[in-house]
């Protein structure tokens, strides 16, 4: 299989530290681009960059401030502008809506949402100057369609869907590109613990990178990984509700984020509960 060169190119990741971020940040070292990665995991950031070779800049980043935020991308274009930025950066809270404490709810609109609005608001002025750039915010299938369980997650994530999508309309014609990517479930630790539907297959985080890394080529408005998820999802809000609620339970995607294994899944939630 060929791929497309990226050399020449800056790009800043967000959460890339582990799973699709870092898996990203490997394609597309490896495509020839220059890649520098922001954390709030510091050491994780550090360790990621020293796997992936010695010119790999990485910056503690916490998303969900403001502050933070304008001090990565302040450093990431410190050498060279940003030609992309990848908000992938995101926590994924599941059980049942009122067992989840509001703080939580709180923080998962703050990275999620508030996270890729901070990443275009401050990388956008830049990239209307130059004429050129390409905003990549990494959403999920989930933001597409009703998953119970997953209200919070799924409500950020319509959101992200939402507003690339009306970048893209208000920025046209700027030399910017933009581009929403949906996974749909993907072997990262934001998974655990869960049980994937019976027709869509998981998808591996080196398959989010190769499809983000086509996209950086080749640009597009949306990328469904894996592109199953996309014939699958398109056709729903033509089959109205009732039709679009048998299929899914069928499927067994509305208890995905209800029936999971809570101790299988625990070292995540403490993880994104106590940062």
């Amino acid at each position: 299989m060929t791929t497309t060169p990226l050399r020449g190119l800056r790009i800043a990741i967000t959460g890339a530290g582990r799973g699709i971020g870092l898996a990203t940040a490997k394609e597309l070292r490896q495509r020839g681009a220059t890649v520098v990665i922001g954390d709030l995991d510091a050491s994780a950031a550090a360790s990621a960059a020293a796997t992936l070779g010695s010119d790999v800049e990485a910056f503690a980043l916490d998303v969900s401030d403001h502050e933070s935020f304008a001090a990565f991308i302040k450093q990431a274009a410190a050498d060279a502008p940003i030609d992309v930025l990848i908000n992938n950066a995101g926590i994924m809270p599941i059980g049942h809506f009122l067992d989840q404490s509001a703080e939580v709810h709180r923080r998962a609109v703050e990275v999620n949402v508030m996270g890729c609005i901070y990443g275009m608001h401050l990388a956008l002025p830049a990239m209307i100057e130059r004429g050129s750039g390409h905003i990549i915010n990494i959403a999920s299938a989930a933001g597409k369609s009703p998953v119970p369980g997953g209200l919070t997650y799924c409500g950020t994530k319509s959101a992200v869907i939402a507003l690339t999508e009306t970048a893209r309309v208000e920025f046209s014609g700027s030399g910017v590109e933009f581009t929403c990517v949906m996974p749909s479930f993907t072997n990262t630790e934001l998974i655990a613990g869960t049980t994937a539907t019976k027709l869509v297959p998981i998808a591996e985080p080196s398959d989010v990178a190769r499809a983000i890394a086509g996209a950086i080529g080749k640009p597009k408005a949306d990328v469904y990984v894996p592109k199953l998820v996309g014939t699958l999802l398109r056709p729903q809000p033509l089959m109205g509700r009732r039709l679009r609620d048998i299929v899914n339970r069928k499927l067994g995607a509305y208890n995905t984020f209800l029936d999971f294994d809570p101790d299988a899944r625990a070292a995540y939630t403490r993880r994104i509960t106590e940062s």
